[in-house]
């Protein structure tokens, strides 16, 4: 289909022409206005939760409070998701593909993890003169390893696949090509980790999960990455966790 403004080639389900920005007229106006509106309020309630979850961490740890925020961030997630369930459901179809791109989600991480890990350890240690352990959050709670495993591997990948490469990607579809919801998708993904340093790799991460997603219309491939990606950070930061630490 081409813009009626400037005559380029724009996708069928696109609302707005992502090359001028002039409503193709597939939808209402008051239509097209309401899933801005939708995507808009996404991000906000994401930012306003992750900054007061933040506040929250720097007051008080302890594994209550990690249970609380995990559970009202899931419950936002599933809130939104409510919204357009049957678009999202079928995202959890296993898609008929070659076994070795299974394969290769398995693997491909597996070395990103390790890359990821050494190559963060080291800007941090040559720019900020420290090291960051994500076990030791950890590591003061009960059955620490069980917690680390569940709130690092588990829910992220299942959560934050479901609100960016599920329920955000969906909307941005509606309003945008799918170039574009990609992109806008892991930017979105990158910042609301809220750390410079980890947009290096962050972002790039979240291109891969969006093309992954959108070339064979599954959110299984981008769980199995994160999940195993995540696995592998966590494994490292418990393999060089100094137990020595918990003695200060």
């Amino acid at each position: 289909m081409l813009c009626s403004s400037c005559k380029l080639e724009i996708e069928e389900r696109a609302n707005f022409c992502p090359h001028c920005g002039v409503s193709v007229g597939k939808k209402e106006g008051s239509v097209a206005k309401q899933d801005m509106n939708l995507i808009i309020t996404f991000y906000l309630v994401e930012i306003v939760f992750l900054v007061i979850a933040y506040l929250v961490y720097r007051q008080e740890v302890s594994l209550t409070i990690d249970i609380i925020i995990e559970s009202i961030s899931a419950i936002i997630v599933l809130g939104f998701v409510s919204l357009d369930f049957k678009n999202v459901i079928r995202l959890y179809r296993f898609p008929k593909i070659n076994p070795l791109l299974y394969l290769g989600a398995i693997i491909i991480p597996i070395f990103t993890g390790v890359i990821v890990y050494y190559g963060i350890e080291l800007v941090n240690s040559e720019l900020f003169f420290e090291n960051y352990n994500m076990y030791a959050d950890y590591a003061l709670y009960p059955n620490s390893l069980f917690w680390a495993f569940l709130f690092v591997t588990i829910t992220p990948p299942i959560f934050e696949e479901l609100a960016y490469r599920g329920f955000l990607f969906n909307q941005l579809q509606k309003v945008t090509s799918t170039k574009i919801t990609i992109i806008l998708t892991a930017f979105i993904f990158a910042l609301v980790h809220f750390s410079i340093i980890s947009l290096l790799w962050i972002f790039p991460f979240g291109l891969l999960l969006g093309y992954l997603r959108h070339k064979y219309d599954t959110l299984w491939l981008g769980i199995i990455i994160h999940f195993i990606h995540n696995l592998i950070v966590l494994s490292l930061d418990y393999y060089y966790f100094d137990t020595t630490l918990l003695e200060l």
